[in-house]
């Protein structure tokens, strides 16, 4: 009797940093171990791993709220499901899989609320520091409201006790370079690599530094170095670690060719496969090609564009990220699906209406960007400059879930927009800065030539150009 009652609570095991928790099922132990090996690595089989330890173990709470979490961006009524499944096996559950259980309700329930979650996640970790799990959630959660500072928090709560864990020092280097700490970024993601030279987003955030610091022959020579071991990443590692590529080959003004190369071959092969999620390989298509439109390219930008313009009008891919929103905004704007991108404002506005007071006030912001995106796309570039104002700088617009490359963007279309405005002066100001922090971009010293030459100060604007052809040759590669 006391051996099957044994049997139904579930077996007290420990997942690999030694965290209890209960279970009968050998299957599910592996399953979870398989879940967190794949989070963490950005691999493609972790939400079929919780979903494969839930049903091994249907008595194990925290197989189902990991479950839960797994399943909540695609299936919000089965990760409901899993969620109660979890709190009715509460009760034999251990108090590691009851800590875990409060974050994710947080995150995932009913009354989801990421202020509480990143509360319970610090709490968390400080009853079980080794559980880098639970740290990389914080973190994400922490990316998507634009707080580096709070992500460095909580990594170097837990670091004194995980100085021997893979994944740390990647988890360090992100935050990091974030808050403009290059050289302990860099120092963070290479004894991550010294330790796993196969973790992807320790080679990530080290091509980070590369890029922000101009370094961009290193950063192509490094990461396509580094691409064979992105096979079995996620849809958005693998393209977004292709889009870092590309995006250095168009700054380093390399010839177009390559950066097409790279979109055609490396990113939008991506869809042909039968695990790709097409949501996350638009958002980084979608990012390179604005570059590219940015840049003048407009006929290859839009060229690619209407092969994919069809399922960007398809409402099940909105609202997956507020930064692919923006970029589904600019796409359809630019290419006069004006219906389609007023529907999509819209629908913006109304999802910020919802939200909570504080809530909605920082996401006002990101509805100020997104109605200047569209008119960008709409070529009102007046409009554009109106709705931003002077002293924009998309720096503060982190709410929208981007990271510093990825938001960069929107400065330069701000660049353009002064220049095409007539606010030469305001942008031989703020391009000067700008150009104190990146000396190695070309772009930005050509955008200086052409408001210098605007601005009537022809002997500035052939220095600035000649700097930046210097630049283009220097990289030629």
């Amino acid at each position: 009797m006391a051996a099957a009652a044994a049997v139904v609570e579930g077996e007290v095991r420990r997942d690999m940093w030694g965290q209890e928790y209960r279970t009968s099922s050998a299957e599910c132990a592996a399953a979870l171990d398989a879940y967190y090996a794949a989070f963490l690595s950005f691999g493609r089989g972790r939400v079929a791993a919780a979903l494969r330890a839930a049903a091994a173990d249907p008595t194990c709470a925290l197989a189902a709220a990991h479950a839960a979490h797994a399943a909540a961006p695609r299936d919000p009524a089965g990760a409901a499901a899993f969620l109660a499944a979890a709190a009715g096996n509460l009760g034999n559950a251990t108090e590691y899989e009851r800590a875990v259980f409060g974050t994710l309700s947080a995150m995932v329930g009913e009354e989801r609320n990421e202020e509480v979650a990143l509360e319970r996640h610090f709490e968390l970790l400080k009853k079980f520091p080794r559980d880098i799990l639970s740290l990389k959630r914080a973190q994400l959660i922490c990316f998507y409201l634009g707080k580096p500072e709070l992500s460095l928090k909580f990594v170097e709560q837990v670091l004194p006790e995980n100085q021997d864990q893979n994944y740390i020092y990647g988890m360090l280097a992100f935050p990091l370079l974030e808050l403009g700490k290059m050289d302990e970024a860099e120092r963070a993601a290479r004894k991550g690599l010294a330790i796993n030279k196969n973790d992807v987003w320790a080679q990530h955030n080290l091509c980070h530094v590369f890029q922000q610091e101009c370094r961009f022959r290193e950063a192509t020579e490094f990461m396509e170095s580094c691409s064979p071991s992105w096979v079995a990443c996620t849809s958005f590692l693998l393209t977004h670690n292709w889009w870092h590529v590309a995006v250095c080959y168009l700054e380093a003004e390399s010839p177009l060719q390559k950066v097409l190369d790279v979109y055609d071959q490396n990113i939008m092969k991506e869809l042909e496969k039968s695990d790709c999620e097409a949501a996350e390989v638009y958002l980084n298509a979608l990012g390179l090609l604005l570059r590219l439109y940015v840049r003048g390219h407009v006929h290859h930008a839009k060229e690619r564009l209407t092969t994919f313009l069809d399922a960007l009008k398809e409402e099940s891919i909105w609202h997956v990220e507020w930064l692919l929103d923006l970029l589904i905004l600019w796409a359809l704007s630019s290419t006069d699906e004006l219906k389609s991108a007023h529907n999509m404002l819209e629908s913006l506005k109304s999802r910020v209406s919802s939200m909570d007071k504080d809530r909605q006030q920082v996401m006002q912001k990101a509805i100020q960007l997104a109605e200047a995106v569209y008119e960008f796309g709409n070529g009102e570039h007046k409009k554009v400059f109106d709705i931003l104002g002077p002293n924009f700088d998309a720096l503060g617009y982190k709410m929208i879930g981007a990271s510093d490359e990825q938001v960069d963007v929107f400065n330069e279309v701000w660049y353009t927009v002064l220049i095409s405005a007539g606010e030469t002066s305001n942008a031989i100001d703020v391009l000067g800065k700008q150009i104190r922090k990146r000396e190695g971009a070309p772009f930005l010293w050509r955008l200086l030539a052409k408001a210098y030459s605007l601005d009537g100060r022809g002997s500035d604007a052939l220095v600035a150009s000649e700097k930046a052809n210097a630049l283009q040759a220097a990289y030629t590669f």
